[in-house]
């Protein structure tokens, strides 16, 4: 294989590939590539929290590193703008001031965020078939088909050989906008030789080829000519190409189009004003003057399809939206399938929807959505156009990394050159091989809950945890400084644990269970705050297991007089 011999020549320092997430999970898809002094990230997202991450707003990944090392970070590559890609630029932006390189709708949609933020981007736009030198680097963009238009995959010249990320991608042979993949820049790259491959895992599972966008629109066009009830339809608004079929199929059946839910709205406005979004003349309207359109000529295209609490169709369900109520014989179309861990969510809003008295159609009952990810044909078929030396799964839980591994080997790759990584291991690769390094950079999901960044841990998390078990008992007393005797209290407040005035007894035997252990430590003279605290919280969380067969959190409260 031919290995790009112009960069190879004389190559002594090795290439460091660090994935600082989106491997072993769904989302903070984050990758850094470095050389020698230059670094380029290639994405920045963030993912959505798990159950038990209670009150965190969002993950993002850990900056410690590129910090550390900013002053070689020649800039971030970004592939596409869904949030798991994007979503934690604002972020890394205020640690670091780096360039910022994306295509039109990529950037729009980032700054959007940054206005939310209140900062400034140094933001560059590139196009499918640009190149862009960043120090050692010189990345080429490659028009992929994905879930959201303007998606590239990368071809990235280093020292040491060529490195492909296919970013997300699917293979589309007839995209809605009628722009489907480069295969013959591919193929080229594939010939001129490929050192690293690292590839879209995330439905590496599934056999076969993923489905069309196209099937979306039939199916809609069939439902849209067949209803003449108001249709209302739930999908991702950074899908833009789902969008235009569904106003597509608006105009085509003469509905009226309103919008609802604030990052609808803004996706909406951003991809008219640049050009993906081809709505004609009059046929908007707005959502809080569509009470006198009939039924049959409005067409309503919200946020939701997750089962979002606070988003516009969550609050149709439940009959809190301002200005669409529910009612018998509407049609409402989730146009998406719930991500992992959001299952429960969207039932229950489909369960609340039918009974409004919708008729609601989901993907279990209909093709109203097609996955943006490749399946196991797909991933060939990339494998085969790129004929990577090595092989990195990325973007996926590890069972999907392992299935894309055993994907590669299938089709011939040595299983010495296939590397699974986790988050902060480092995949060095010289001219001659590719090594996983013992050293590891830290990677740890970085945890946001309101403006505080990172300062909710694990120790915070158990906290939090315990709290919503078994709930609270603070005990409170006032304590003579010098001969520790009781001079108020004790008293017991509960919160999350018993309602008080229904648990009288048990709260005065509390009580005394405390004085007793107060009285105590003053006759063995301890004087030591801490070990007097540990006495009374040891003594209670002993009574209240034996009563209760519950731990609350419990904590004593001192007030030295």
């Amino acid at each position: 294989m031919k290995n790009n011999n112009r960069r190879t020549r004389g190559a002594g320092h090795p290439l460091k590939v660090i994935p600082i997430g989106g491997l072993n999970e769904i989302g903070k898809n984050m990758a850094i590539l470095e050389y020698k002094d230059d670094i380029i990230i290639i994405d920045c997202g963030l993912s959505f929290p798990e159950d038990e991450m209670y009150g965190i707003d969002i993950v993002i990944p850990d900056f410690t590193y590129v910090i550390k090392n900013m002053h070689k970070v020649k800039g971030v590559v970004l592939t596409h703008g869904h949030e798991d890609h994007i979503g934690a630029i604002p972020y890394l932006l205020k640690s670091i001031n780096v360039p910022i390189y994306g295509t039109q709708l990529t950037l729009g949609l980032i700054q959007n965020k940054l206005a939310e933020h209140k900062l400034h981007g140094d933001l560059h736009t590139v196009k499918h078939g640009d190149k862009v030198k960043l120090g050692h680097f010189e990345v080429e963009m490659i028009r992929i088909t994905h879930s959201v238009a303007d998606s590239l995959c990368l071809s990235i010249d280093t020292p040491v050989g060529r490195v492909f990320h296919t970013g997300d991608f699917k293979i589309d042979y007839t995209p809605v906008d009628g722009e489907p993949i480069d295969f013959s820049r591919l193929a080229q790259i594939g010939a001129k030789g490929v050192t690293l491959l690292l590839a879209d895992s995330t439905n590496a599972v599934k056999p076969g080829f993923s489905a069309s966008e196209k099937t979306v629109g039939t199916t809609l066009e069939n439902i849209f000519r067949n209803s003449e009830a108001r249709i209302i339809i739930a999908t991702f608004s950074s899908n833009v190409h789902r969008v235009q079929k569904i106003i597509d199929n608006a105009v085509l059946f003469g509905r009226k189009v309103a919008i609802s839910g604030r990052s609808m709205i803004n996706v909406a406005n951003l991809a008219v004003e640049l050009g993906y979004l081809k709505i004609p003349p009059n046929v908007l309207v707005d959502i809080n003057k569509t009470k006198h359109i009939p039924d049959k000529e409005l067409l309503i295209i919200t946020t939701g399809s997750q089962g979002e609490p606070m988003s516009a169709l969550s609050r149709m369900a439940v009959a809190d939206h301002k200005a669409i109520q529910i009612k018998k014989g509407d049609m409402v179309i989730l146009s998406s399938t719930p991500v992992p861990g959001n299952e429960k969510t969207v039932s229950n809003v489909v369960n609340k929807l039918f009974e409004q008295g919708a008729e609601v159609i989901y993907s279990d009952i209909a093709d109203i959505h097609v996955s943006g990810h490749a399946y196991e044909e797909e991933l060939k078929l990339m494998h085969s156009l790129i004929k990577p030396k090595y092989f990195m799964p990325v973007h996926g839980e590890y069972r999907h990394l392992k299935q894309h591994s055993v994907i590669a080997q299938n089709l011939g790759m040595p299983e010495e050159n296939i590397h699974i990584l986790e988050n902060g291991k480092i995949l060095s690769i010289t001219s001659k091989q590719a090594t996983i390094l013992k050293e590891e950079v830290p990677a740890e999901p970085v945890m946001v809950d309101g403006l505080g960044v990172g300062d909710v841990g694990n120790i915070v998390l158990r906290d939090r945890k315990l709290l919503s078990e078994s709930g609270l008992i603070i005990v409170v007393a006032a304590i003579e400084k010098e001969s520790r005797m009781i001079c108020s209290g004790p008293d017991i407040v509960s919160r999350g644990f018993v309602y008080v005035r229904e648990s009288e007894d048990l709260i005065e035997q509390a009580r005394s269970v405390v004085n007793r252990t107060l009285k105590k430590c003053c006759d063995e003279n301890i004087k030591d705050w801490n070990a007097l605290k540990s006495a009374v919280r040891d003594s209670l969380r002993s009574f209240i297991y034996e009563k209760t067969r519950r731990s609350p959190v419990i904590l004593p409260i001192f007030l030295e007089v």
